[in-house]
């Protein structure tokens, strides 16, 4: 993506409530690192920790904290603001504008008997849309979208090019469903017996409340009996798994490759870290956080910051970790002791 529009260093100050040090006719561009900027650039100093970025980076203007305000080195434009990270992209938005989407259904895309559609709505090319299924105003569906019967998909949803919506899903308003993403498919669910495992039969189905984002190819499994529930404001990242049954509560946010296991909860605002997997029918409380890559085996109280695998609380986790490191350079001294008397 290519920005088009210009900004002046003046005109972001205004736009993001800020202070301007210096020229304010520097025309911006584009917004990007410190230490890839060129005249043009926008950029943001988030920490001390970038200091040496800044004071050396050819940035047309960053957008920094009041105590950084007086650094002697560095662009000499700055737009001092109380969150620079927040502010640039409040910016982007600007110089990046969205590629708009017209209203219309392509003439390749197929509709089912029954469709609705909302004022609006842009059904790209070779998307197939089921029976009775309802679209709600001004909603996208990106090129070879499949979406089953009987979906309903509320006011200005985003569904990127082939996504795949199982019957019976319910998505409210303003979700957005990245590329590749599958809801609703049947959960891993079988019955042994004497010829294999059969396939239970899932007819539940996969609930995502308002504002909710779901990653490239992430899959939520449909309920088995009962509905698989993604709570509203959730973010998902790529390539989770969201099992049958599961239930995640609203304003959480999951990273990518995370895992859930059939009839887990998650609670309100939690955070779960990468790769991190939460075994079946347990509970993550409100507000608790989840380490990248950890294995949770029972249920997580709230506001509690786990890590490890076996998750346990964070600091026992790193205690856990120390001692480890203490085991090894006792077993390596051991070791050496060992192949000394035996000479």
């Amino acid at each position: 993506m290519h920005a088009t529009p210009r900004l002046t260093a003046g005109a972001v100050a205004e736009l993001v409530g800020g202070r301007l040090v210096g020229d304010g006719a520097v025309t911006l561009e584009a917004v990007g690192p410190l230490d890839r900027a060129d005249g043009h650039t926008l950029c943001f100093l988030g920490a001390a920790r970038y200091l040496a970025d800044f004071r050396a980076s050819r940035a047309g203007a960053v957008l920094i904290r009041e105590e950084h305000a007086g650094e002697a080195e560095g662009p000499a434009t700055r737009i001092v603001v109380a969150d620079p990270h927040k502010a640039i992209h409040v910016i982007a938005e600007r110089l990046y504008p969205q590629e708009e989407h017209p209203a219309g259904v392509h003439p390749t895309a197929v509709l089912g008997e029954g469709v609705a559609l909302g004022d609006g709505v842009s059904i790209g090319p070779y998307a197939v849309i089921g029976r009775r299924t309802r679209l709600g105003a001004r909603v996208q569906v990106g090129p070879g979208v499949v979406v089953g019967d009987d979906v309903e998909i509320g006011d200005d949803a985003v569904l990127d090019p082939h996504v795949t919506v199982y019957s019976g899903c319910r998505l409210g308003a303003r979700v957005l469903l990245k590329a590749g993403a599958v809801l609703g498919g049947p959960g891993f669910g079988y019955t042994e017996g004497g010829e294999g495992h059969s396939r239970l039969l899932h007819v539940g189905r996969v609930i995502l409340e308002d504002d909710v984002e779901i990653g490239s190819c992430t899959c939520v499994d449909r309920g088995s009996l009962g509905d698989t529930v993604i709570g509203r404001g959730t973010k998902i990242d790529n390539l989770v798994q969201v099992a049958h049954n599961v239930r995640i509560g609203p304003r959480c946010l999951v990273a990518g490759q995370a895992g859930f296991a059939g009839s887990a909860r998650v609670g309100t605002g939690v955070m779960i870290g990468g790769a991190a997997m939460v075994a079946g029918h347990l509970t993550v409380g409100d507000g608790a956080r989840v380490g990248g890559g950890s294995g949770v085996s029972v249920s997580i109280p709230p506001k509690e910051a786990w890590s490890g695998v076996p998750a346990e609380p964070h600091r026992e986790a790193l205690r856990t970790q120390a001692a480890l490191r203490r085991l090894a350079r006792i077993a390596g001294k051991l070791e050496k002791l060992v192949e000394g008397g035996g000479e």
